[in-house]
């Protein structure tokens, strides 16, 4: 059962017209907690992304069109806010050069977490990614393996790609805004993110060729489950200080037993658990522990 505290007065959503930042607005307009979304220029939404005014029509009450790497705009969308929620980022080291990647997502990431604890701001969340382990995005060779199983967070990361430094350094920052603000930021291992169309896709890819999960475990989330955690990253009283959580659904996207999986696809990576069935080999401990959070949403292995 989620235990919660009261809800923000008023919450800021960066990267608010993405998949998340949409799924985001609406789970807190359900809760009836009034939303500011900062929405990214036209010539600087990333490709695929809703105009500006598609963002209108989110589940928000209030739209600021602005980068999130300046601090003009952010301050002018942290406006009567109370809390946080940055989503704003390139989703992959393969959407722009490696130095945009890396630049446009510590500099955003730096500005609205420092602009909301110059605020005044105290509690806040900030989209991380499994991506940070370095494993997804990997191109050495020999390509590289998570140093045991189940992922943790203190496992070693293994970074040679710009996106997942970013994801590193963001948390790094969120750790020293909590210094420096005593503001609380929680930090968010996301994995692959979809509505069940996009989680049917990803699966029937992954049906097909089961080592492209490897380097993700073949972990997901639904949006909806995902949205929920960042609500929960603000809300659940047992989260203070910096914490770095991964959130994933408990299963995998596969039909086949995780045992099974790993004996094929990473059969020299040592195990300090059992993984029956279809379990995901991610420690989800802490987040249920903190957050009070277990995915609501599992992806059916039959589909109607």
């Amino acid at each position: 059962m989620e235990a919660t505290r009261a809800c923000p007065a008023r919450v800021l959503v960066t990267g608010a017209a993405g998949r998340l930042g949409t799924a985001v607005s609406a789970e807190l307009a359900d809760r009836g907690v009034p939303v500011t979304a900062l929405v990214a220029p036209p010539a600087s939404a990333s490709a695929g992304s809703p105009s500006v005014d598609e963002a209108v029509r989110l589940c928000v009450d209030r739209v600021v069109v602005g980068d999130a790497r300046d601090p003009a705009a952010v301050a002018e969308a942290l406006d009567g806010v109370d809390a946080v929620i940055h989503l704003a980022a390139l989703a992959s080291p393969e959407v722009a050069p490696a130095e945009v990647v890396f630049g446009t997502n510590t500099q955003a990431t730096f500005v609205v977490l420092n602009e909301a604890g110059r605020m005044g701001v105290r509690r806040a969340v900030v989209a991380s990614s499994l991506s940070v382990t370095g494993l997804p995005f990997a191109r050495s060779t020999p390509r590289p393996q998570p140093a045991y199983l189940p992922l943790d967070t203190a496992l070693p990361l293994r970074v040679e790609d710009p996106y997942a430094l970013s994801k590193q350094v963001d948390e790094a920052t969120a750790a020293m805004m909590h210094r420096r603000y005593g503001m609380t930021v929680a930090a968010l291992r996301l994995p692959f993110l979809g509505d069940p169309d996009r989680l049917a896709g990803h699966a029937a890819r992954l049906a097909a060729n089961p080592a492209l999960g490897a380097p993700e475990v073949w972990s997901y989330l639904d949006l909806r489950d995902a949205a929920r955690a960042c609500v929960l990253g603000l809300t659940a009283p047992a989260v203070t200080g910096a914490p770095v959580l991964f959130v994933a659904a408990p299963d995998t996207l596969m039909a086949a037993p995780t045992g099974e999986l790993l004996a094929a696809h990473l059969p020299d990576v040592p195990r300090r658990a059992v993984f029956p069935a279809r379990s995901v080999p991610i420690d989800l401990t802490p987040a249920r522990r903190l957050l009070g959070f277990t995915a609501r949403h599992p992806y059916p292995q039959e589909r109607p």
